[in-house]
C-alpha cells in the first residue's frame, strides 16, 4: 500500500515541483531587469512617476508628502540621490529655484527632464519689495488637461532613459491620461453645481490659479504664489473686507503653510477655516490625498459644499 501510494503522489509530486520551477524562473527573469532610478522633486511628480513607471522604476522624492517646495532646503543626501539617479524630474517654470544649484554640485549625468514642458504658463502680478511685477505662476498641475501633458513629458523621459520599457511607460501613460480626462469631467460638473456668484474661495497663497481659470472659480489669497511671501497689512485688510462683503464661506487653509494668518483672517472677517486643502504636497499614504487624483477628489469634495455654504 505504501509503495502504491508513493507512485500515486509522484506525478503529482513532479507538476508541483514543475509549477514552483516556473514560477522561480519568472520571478528571476523580472528580477533580473534592473529598475530605473528617478528622483522626483516632489511628491506630485513622484506619484506621477509612480503611476507611468510602474515596477521597472524606483522613485526618490525630494520633498515629500506635506513638504514644502518653495522653501525646501537640499540634504547632502539628495545630492548623492540625484548624482546616481537614471533620470531627474522636475516641475519647471520657476517651481524648484533650489533644484538647478543642486544638480550642478551632484555633478550627475542624468538626464533632466521638466513635467510642465509645453504648458502655457499663466502670468500673474506679484507684489514685492514694493512694486508689482508681473510673474510666472508654476502650479500648472492644477489644471488636469496640463496634468495629461505632464504624463506624456515623463512617458517619453522615462522611454528614453530606458527604452527596453518604452511600450510600457507609454501605456501606463496613456490609461492615466484617461483617468485624468475622466476625473477632469467630473470636477466640471462638480463645479456646474455651485452658482457662479458663489465660486470664491480664500486660501492660504495663491496656488490655485490654475484651477480657478480652468473650472471657473475664483481664489484669492493673501499670500503670493510662493509661501515665502509676505502680505502687506493694508492686503490682508483688504481680503477681510471682501469675506465680509461677499460673504464667502469657502475658506481653506493648505497641508503645507502656517495656518496662523489665515486664521486670523477667517476669524476677523467673521468666517470660519472649513478645511484643509492640498495644494503643492500630497499627504502621506494614510492621508485623504496619497495620489494625484486622489488630490483633486478631496479638495473638489471639500470646496463644492463650502462655496455653496452647505
Amino acid at each position: 500500500m505504501r509503495r502504491r501510494s508513493a507512485l500515486l503522489l509522484a506525478p503529482a509530486l513532479l507538476s508541483l515541483g514543475g509549477t514552483l520551477a516556473h514560477r522561480s524562473a519568472r520571478a528571476q527573469t523580472a528580477s533580473s531587469t534592473p529598475r530605473l532610478d528617478v528622483v522626483a522633486s516632489f511628491s506630485i511628480l513622484g506619484d506621477m512617476v509612480r503611476q507611468i513607471g510602474g515596477d521597472r522604476v524606483a522613485v526618490r522624492t525630494l520633498v515629500g508628502p506635506g513638504g514644502d517646495s518653495h522653501t525646501y532646503q537640499p540634504r547632502p543626501s539628495d545630492a548623492a540621490a540625484i548624482r546616481s539617479a537614471g533620470l531627474v524630474v522636475r516641475n519647471g517654470l520657476g517651481f524648484e529655484p533650489w533644484l538647478d544649484r543642486l544638480v550642478r554640485s551632484s555633478a550627475t549625468k542624468a538626464p533632466i527632464a521638466t513635467a510642465s514642458q509645453g504648458v502655457t504658463p499663466r502670468k500673474m502680478a506679484e507684489e514685492g519689495h514694493g512694486h508689482s511685477h508681473e510673474a510666472t505662476d508654476p502650479h500648472a498641475w492644477q489644471d488636469l488637461r496640463n496634468g495629461q501633458a505632464y504624463a506624456g513629458n515623463i512617458a517619453e523621459a522615462l522611454a528614453t532613459a530606458d527604452p527596453g520599457g518604452a511600450d510600457l511607460y507609454r501605456r501606463n501613460a496613456a490609461a492615466f491620461r484617461d483617468r485624468l480626462a475622466g476625473l477632469d469631467a467630473w470636477v466640471r460638473e462638480q463645479i456646474a453645481t455651485v452658482p457662479e456668484e458663489r465660486r470664491i474661495v480664500v486660501t492660504s497663497h495663491d496656488a490655485f490659479g490654475y484651477f480657478g481659470a480652468a473650472y471657473g472659480v475664483r481664489f484669492e489669497a493673501p499670500q503670493g504664489m510662493s509661501t515665502e511671501s509676505e502680505p502687506s497689512a493694508a492686503q490682508v485688510a483688504a481680503l477681510i473686507r471682501q469675506v465680509r462683503a461677499r460673504h464667502v464661506t469657502a475658506v481653506f487653509i493648505e497641508s503645507m503653510t502656517n495656518p496662523a494668518l489665515l486664521e486670523r483672517l477667517a476669524r476677523d472677517a467673521g468666517a470660519k477655516v472649513q478645511g484643509e486643502l492640498f495644494s503643492d504636497s500630497l499627504s502621506p499614504a494614510d492621508g485623504p490625498a496619497a495620489t494625484y487624483e486622489a488630490m483633486f477628489r478631496h479638495n473638489v469634495g471639500l470646496l463644492v459644499p463650502a462655496m455653496r455654504g452647505a
